[in-house]
This record gives structure tokens, sequence and C-alpha cells, in this order.
């Protein structure tokens, strides 16, 4: 279109339409050019994946078209960078277009969108050969920046019905195309099934389309608009409506339009955050009680009397005092300030007093947040925010942990050295504690109970210790319940990167809660808990995760009743209810800990009861809360409409923290193209590892030092026991998450917690093709685990066997489990490696059963006679190698490597010198005299060799 000359001030004017069509031209340019000169060029080269290549796969994805090869790199990098010029322009002209007094949303908008520019000349320019790292980053901001854009978008839309239904549609066609994206990505990444990388690609391809397509909108709206800038309608001036004015009109007697119809101001929004972080440091100091009590028992084998420590929680009984709760609430800032001693517990080197040191700041958390609810009793909108801050700041909590596979940066157990973020988490809780305990209110007068008939408080109580112990054990780690459901190779169910699911369920129930205030009966929601509970504890696989997404719902749009409830009811209710959330925890222990505490046999592998007393518990509280009809009336009653505008801002966290988790399960998703350390030679370096749960002598969590040790020693395939630390009592935590992604490893994380074993676990550089979980007899003792898996090592396939044998005091146990695992192996018609802990000397016993005949297993150095605990056997396959390095202070136990050459025979026990062994069978030289960090080659102070 020719420029249109016009008398008067505007010499040239051009309708703003061909902004938009220019940055659409361009962005199809760059992604068609590209497509049409590698399939000119390069077709099979770009076809071809780690897996596959043509005629399985035939059709390229968009980053292996617009990748490294030449002339396509630069066709597609000119056409971008023609696009920054219009995209620029578009953004602008958008928020000219949207912009009007009295609301920051456009300026967001348009904040979003340049960052969005800048993110995606990140991606274009700097390749993932270039520097994989910043790629992805920059790739993962700009598809992170993609939902508030598009959304963003939707809200601001001028009232052009037709501009308004496109966006719609491509903005749904975009989002639903995630999920078969996802899906095939999945069948040929983890499952490897030809010709999904190609079904992948189209998919790939119809998010530029609909990405592109829902800018190309503009130039419907943009047609009023001519340049240089003439507004020809006035739309820039505020005078028309948008889409979200006549939303928020429509619903603005009802809660969406009440959370989200005011102005937007920064210092509420820090407010929110501020109370959100207090909320995240209580849920990280009460999920590292437990695990600094667990080192107690753990390193005494039995109680240690530190459990005792627990029952701080229970510091709201102080609260029934007159005196002192009016001392707490009106210092509850000083009280706040105190309970920081829990995060400062990493400064305090000596195990007992640092457990002191953080049961003492959880006393004071509990006290501080329960004394916070009860001054603000009168005022139920504030009330309601406050438990609104408290329950974002779990899932605060449960992503951070998930970004930092399942150690919480701010715990004690963590410190610089091992991943840990204690003195920023630090600085900005007492930053936050500052702003957030400006206004908290002491309201004597309470709530008129007149119209609600009283129930009695230990129902309340019942209600809450149901829930904090449901909202602990089950939702403060994203992947417990996925271990919950977790039954091995070939991949049927959820892995740890899944875990954004369980965050966008339990924002999904606190959203629930916040929008269907009166509309969704409490009872509905036990209903569907106890649903929940059922299908998570009772199968497994997605079936089962379907359960758990529910569950987690439920209870995190319960929390604003039943905590309401409590308060109602007085601070003896907290009191009480911690006290029962306390001795659910114990019975949680109790159901695998039964051989090591009084009474134990009767919860022995019972958490069936346990679910069930759980929901039992919440449903008493349902009982007690007030009926939804009362609540809101109370609501209307209590004057100042501020507070639920103040929910918007704790709602803007939430979709915040939703996208960290989102781009972390991005960052997280397993790659499945590792590869083992002497590939070259063929040989498997086996290993076999009891790591006390990752608790190493001085209470610091030990992976970062296991990962070091297991790197260095070119392990291959490796055996964990004492692996399963998803309880409270343990941190509900996952070690091997963070040894397979730092490692580049495939992960089986063995029975679930469900199965109430100590764990066993198997990493592996080779593809698992199937694994099968076992628990061995064990009619008297504690649960026998095992893991039966198939490798395929360089093309052939070997198993291994992962055991944990049970203890020396059941010898019945020990016979039963060693002739179910010797029929085992013996049935087994490939080579095979056993990395077990059989608690038996050498030749003696059970030892005979495991070796020998019956199973047709091998020991891998029969002469070594200085054995109890760990055991490397192996059967149809050459050993070539076998060390034994000393733990340092990581653990209690050893680790023991053997080498094994994949295609060659089992040979004799005659040893040989490391000089008549091949370079690629030998054992790092960095372990002998007196190694590194306090490993080194021990007993016989050197690897030994085999003919």
């Amino acid at each position: 279109m020719a420029p249109k000359v016009r008398e008067g001030d505007a010499v040239v004017a051009l309708s703003g339409k061909w902004v938009s069509w220019a940055h659409t031209a361009m962005a199809y340019s760059a992604f068609v050019g590209a497509l049409a000169t590698g399939l000119a060029l390069h077709y099979q080269k770009i076809v071809q994946n780690e897996y596959y290549g043509y005629p399985q796969e035939w059709f390229p994805s968009v980053s292996a078209t617009i990748g490294d090869r030449y002339p396509e790199r630069a066709v597609f990098q000119f056409f971008i960078a023609m696009t920054s010029g219009p995209r620029l322009a578009l953004v602008f002209l958008w928020y000219t277009l949207t912009a009007r007094p009295n609301t920051s949303l456009p300026k967001i908008i348009a904040g979003v969108g340049v960052f969005r520019t800048l993110s995606c000349g990140g991606w274009t320019y700097v390749t993932s050969t270039d520097d994989h790292g910043w790629h992805d980053i920059f790739m993962i901001s700009y598809l992170v920046a993609t939902l508030p854009w598009t959304l963003g978008c939707l809200a601001l839309s001028p009232n052009n019905p037709k501009a308004v239904r496109y966006r719609k549609i491509l903005a749904g066609s975009f989002f639903g195309t995630l999920v078969p994206l996802v899906y095939y990505f999945i069948q040929h990444k983890v499952h490897k099934v030809p010709g999904a990388y190609t079904i992948y690609a189209f998919y790939e391809w119809a998010l530029i389309l609909f990405d592109v397509g829902f800018d190309a909108v503009t130039a419907l709206d943009f047609d009023g608009f001519e340049l240089v800038v003439r507004d020809v309608k006035g739309s820039s001036r505020g005078k028309s409506q948008q889409v979200a004015d006549a939303v928020l009109q429509k619903e603005k007697d009802k809660p969406i339009g009440n959370v989200f119809g005011g102005q937007f101001l920064w210092a509420e929004a820090l407010d929110a955050a501020a109370d959100v972080y207090n909320g995240f440091v209580f849920w990280s100091m009460l999920t590292s009680l437990g695990l600094t009590v667990w080192y107690f028992p753990l390193w005494h084998m039995g109680i240690s009397g530190y459990e005792a420590i627990v029952m701080c929680t229970a510091s709201p009984f102080l609260l029934m005092n007159a005196s002192i709760r009016s001392l707490v609430i009106q210092n509850v800032r000083l009280v706040h300030l105190l309970s920081l001693s829990g995060l400062l517990a990493y400064l305090v080197k000596t195990p007992e007093y640092r457990l002191f040191s953080v049961g003492f700041g959880v006393a004071m958390s509990c006290l501080a947040w329960t004394a916070t609810w009860y001054a603000e009793r009168a005022q139920l909108r504030r009330l309601e925010s406050r438990i609104l801050a408290w329950s974002i700041g779990l899932i605060a909590s449960s992503v951070a942990k998930f970004a930092f596979q399942t150690n919480n940066p701010i715990w004690p157990i963590m410190h610089a050295e091992n991943g840990g973020w204690n003195k920023m988490g630090l600085l900005l809780a007492a930053l936050a504690i500052a702003r957030s305990t400006r206004t908290v209110t002491d309201n004597r007068g309470g709530i008129d109970l007149a119209d609600h008939p009283r129930t009695s408080p230990f129902f309340a109580s019942l209600g809450l210790a149901g829930l904090l112990f449901g909202l602990h054990s089950l939702l403060s780690d994203s992947s417990t319940m996925i271990l919950w459901v977790w039954e091995g190779f070939p991949v049927r169910g959820p892995i740890a990167a899944n875990g954004v699911l369980t965050h966008a369920a339990m924002t999904v129930g606190i959203l629930a809660g916040i929008f269907s205030k009166g509309s969704f009966s409490n009872w509905v929601n036990l209903s569907l808990a106890g649903a929940g509970a059922y299908m998570v504890t009772s199968y497994h696989n997605w079936f089962g995760y379907i359960g758990a997404l529910l569950l987690a719902v439920t209870l995190m749009s319960l929390i604003t009743p039943l905590v309401t409830s409590a308060v109602r009811h007085g601070p003896v209710t907290f009191g009480l209810g911690f006290l029962i959330y306390n001795i659910l925890v114990l019975a949680h222990v109790w159901v695998v800990a039964y051989a090591f505490v009084p009474g134990g046999p009767v919860m022995r592998e019972h958490t069936d009861w346990v679910m069930t007393a759980t929901v039992v518990f919440l449903g008493a509280g349902v009982y007690a809360s007030p009926r939804a009809d009362s609540v809101n009336t109370k609501r209307t009653r209590s004057g100042k409409t501020a507070p639920s505008q103040l929910v918007s801002y704790y709602t803007y966290v939430l979709l915040a923290i939703q996208l960290i988790a989102l781009a972390t399960s991005y960052l997280r998703f397993p790659t499945n193209d590792y590869a083992p350390y002497h590939a070259e030679d063929k040989v498997i370096t086996a290993g076999i590892w009891t790591i006390h749960f990752t608790l190493d002598n001085d209470m610091w969590s030990s992976e970062r030092r296991m990962r070091d040790l297991i790197k260095e020693l070119e392990i291959d395939v490796i055996g964990l026991l004492e692996s399963d630390l998803q309880r409270i009592i343990m941190g509900n935590r996952d070690s091997t998450q963070y040894l397979a992604e730092d490692l580049g490893m495939y992960v089986d994380y063995g029975p679930g917690p469900d199965k109430h074993t100590w764990g066993s676990a198997l990493l592996s550089k080779f593809p698992i093709l199937n694994s099968t979980h076992h628990l061995l007899p064990s009619p008297v003792g504690e649960l026998a685990p095992a893991i039966h898996a198939t490798l395929d090592a360089y093309g052939e396939l070997v198993d291994v066997v992962v055991f944990h044998s049970g203890q020396e005091e059941d010898a019945e146990d020990r016979r039963l489990q060693s002739e179910y695992l010797a029929k085992l192996m013996k049935g087994s018609p490939r080579p095979l490696i056993l990395m077990s802990y059989l608690v038996t000397k050498p030749k003696e016993g059970v030892y005979n059963t495991y070796v020998g005949e019956k199973s047709g297993m091998k020991d891998i150095d029969p002469s070594d006679w200085d054995r109890w605990c760990e055991y490397i056997l192996y059967k149809g396959i050459r050993r070539s190698g076998y060390a034994r390095v000393s733990r340092s202070t990581i653990t209690d136990t050893e680790l023991q490597v053997g080498k094994f050459v994949v295609g060659q025979l089992e040979s004799s026990n005659e040893r040989i010198s490391e000089a008549q062994v091949p370079k690629g069978l030998r054992f790092p030289s960095l372990f002998r005299g007196q190694g590194v960090r306090d490993h080194r080659y021990h007993v016989f102070d050197e690897p030994r060799y085999f003919v």
C-alpha cells in the first residue's frame, strides 16, 4: 500500500494494520523459509534424531530445521532480524491502544511483550551448540512469557467481537496443542516409539502457526490507527470498553469481580508477596523438623529421646493463657523474628544444638501464626487473606523443593557447599516479617457464634490435625504421591518431572476455595478427598495419580474452612490439633519402623489405617466448621472490601509460582541420551552403596558428595539402599532425582513409600527396558525390597538385581528371603549382576544359598573374607575387577564396585596385576594411597583384577 499524503501536519499516513501484517509475513517467512531450504538441501539429516531416521521419521522438528545447518540457520536468522522492528512496533501500538488511567495491566503486558521479543532473539542467535544452558534459558523464558502475554491480550482486547473470537480460537488451539505435543515427546524420548517424533514435529509446527497467528489478529484492532501516529477513533484514550471491563461488570457482585475489579497497587502486591514468603518460611521450618529429629534414631539405631522435640509444634497451647496471648499478639513481629532461629540453625555445627534451634524456631512459628489468625478472627476477609498466604506458602515450599530436586534450599541440613541458599532465605525472611507484621489486629470481641451451634473444639482439632498431616505428608513434596504410584519400567505413570501437575492441582484447589465460596459444599469436598485417598492408596500408575491430583485439589480447598473453624473455637484447638497431628506423624513412621519401636507390630504395613484416619479427621473438621451461607453472611457484615481485593495479589503470586514450576518441569525433563563411561571396552562398572538416607555423619545432606564419588569412580550401574525418604520424618525427599539428573542416568526409585520398606533404588547409564519390584518374605522383621531389572547394555540384555535383606536378629526372615532370591536369580536366562546387602559372613549360613548351585551365582571375590553386609554376585558375564572404597563421613557403609565385560563368559578367580589390564577396565588411580576427601581403596588398599 502506497503512503497516503495529506494536507496539514501529517505528511505521511499508514494504516496501523500493516505493522501486524509485516510482523506476520516476516515471522512466517523465517520458519517457512528455513523449512523449505532444509527440505531441499538436508532432508534426511534434519529428520534424523538420536533414535531413528528416515523412513521411520519423515518430517523435521522446528529445532532441527532452524538449528546449526547452513544455510537454513542463516535464512531463519535473517527473517527473524527483519521481524524485530515490526514486533516492537506491534507491542508499542498494542500498549497505545489499551493504555488508560488507573490501571497498570497494559504496562505489565507491554513489558512482557518486550521481554518476549528479547528472549526470542536470545534463543535465535544463541543456539544449543553455542551455549546449551543459555539457549534453554532464553527458550524457557519465551515460553513462560507466552502465557501472561496471551491472557493479557485477551483481557485487554478492545470490544471487537471478530478479533476476540479469533484470539480465543488461536489461544485455545495453542494451549490445547501442548497436551498431544508433550504426549508424543514422551513417546519419543522415554518410550522411543518410531515415528513419534514426526507426529511431535507436526504439533510443534502447529504451535508456531498459532503463536504468530495470535499476534496477527492485532491487524483487526490496528485498522483504526494511522502512522505517523494519528488515532482516528480515540481508542487509545480509554473510551472503548475492554473485554476485562465487560467481564468485571458482569461479575461485579461475585468473588472474581471483587477480587480483580480494583486498581493495581505495588504496595499491596509487596504485602501479598511478604505474607506468602512468611508462609513459605513456616512450611520450610516445619518440614525440616522431622528431618533433623530423624538424624538421632538413625545413628542410635533406635529411639534416642530427641524425638520428643516434635512436640514443639503444640506451642499454641500457651495462647490459652490470656496474658500470654495478649503478649504474643502485641509482639507478633518479635515472635516471628524469634522463629528465624530455625533458619539460622544451619550455622550451628553440633547436631544436637542444631536440632534445638530448629525446634525453638518451629515452636515460635506455630505460636506466631496461631496468634496472627486469632487476632484477625473478627475480620473475616483479613483472616482468609492470612490463611491464603499460608496456603500459598506451602506451594512455594513444594516448588522450591521441586527446583532443588526435593531439598529445600533454606533447610538446616543445607549450606553453601551442598547447594543451600540459607543466607538469601534468611534475609528475605527478615524483610518479609518486617513488611507483613505491620497490620495485625487484636480484636478482643471475636466472632459472634450465635447463629452457629458450637461444637466441641475437639472436632475442630481433629479436622486441623487431619489437614496438617495430609498437607505435610502428601503435598509438601510434589513427587511423594508420584512415587506412591510408581511401578518401574516401562514407564506407565508419572515421573518426577510431572510434579508440576501436583502443583497445578494444588493451585486449582486454592482458586476453587477463592472463587467458589458458598457454591461448593465442604461435604462434597470431603467425599472427593475420600475418593482420591482410596484411589492413590489402592491403585498405581496414571489412574492412581489421578486420585492423587483429586486429593490435592480437595485438601487445598479445605484449608480455609477448616482453619477458620479452628480459629472460631479458640487457641486450644490449635494446640490440640498440632498434638494429634504429631500422633499421626508417628503413626505413619510406625508403619515401616515397626521393628524398632514399642507397639510397632500393631501398625505394621497399615498405611491404609493412617490414610483412613486422615479422611475421618477431616470429616470431623467439616462437621465442626460453619455452614457456607453463615460464613458468607458474616463476610458481608464485616464491612470493608479491600482485603478481598488483596486476594487478587495473592492470586498473581500463586500464578507466578506456577510459572516457575512449569519452567522447572521443562528443565528437569529427562533427556534419556545417557552413555556409559567406557563404551569402547563394553564394560559395566557396577556398585552397591547403603546411603543412610543421605544424611551424613554431621547432619548435612550428602547428595553432592555422593555424586562426586560415583562420578569419579566412573560407575555405570549402582544400587542404592536405605533410599526411601518419602516420609515426614525424612523430609519427604528423593535423593535419586538429583543423582540421576546430575550424573545422567536412568532411575528406578524402587518400591514406593506405600510399600513400607527402607528403600532400594537403581541408577543406570544403560536404558532400563523392564523392572519389577519385589517384597521378599518377612514374617517377623522389616520388609526386604528388591528390584529386578533388564538393561540394554551395548545391544545385549543384562539383568541386575538390587536387594536389601532383613536384619541379623530375624534369621527365619533371612532364610526365606535367600530362597526367594536364589529362585529368582536362577530363573533368569540372561547374564545377571546382584548388588546386595545380605547380612552374613562369607561361606556361612545363607551365603551358601545366594552363592552356588541353588542360585547359579558366583561371588565377585570368594577370597574376600572381611564382609558382612554388602556383596556383589554375578553369573553369565566376565568379572574383571573388584574394589572397596571407604565412605568418608557420608554414610556408615563403604562403596563396593565391580567391573564386568559384556559379551564375555565367566572366568576363573585367578588374579592379575593392573599392568595386565586394559586401561578402559582399570579403576581410577585417584583413590590409591590416601585418596581424595577421605575416600580411598581400603581393606586391600588397591583394586583387585581377574583373568
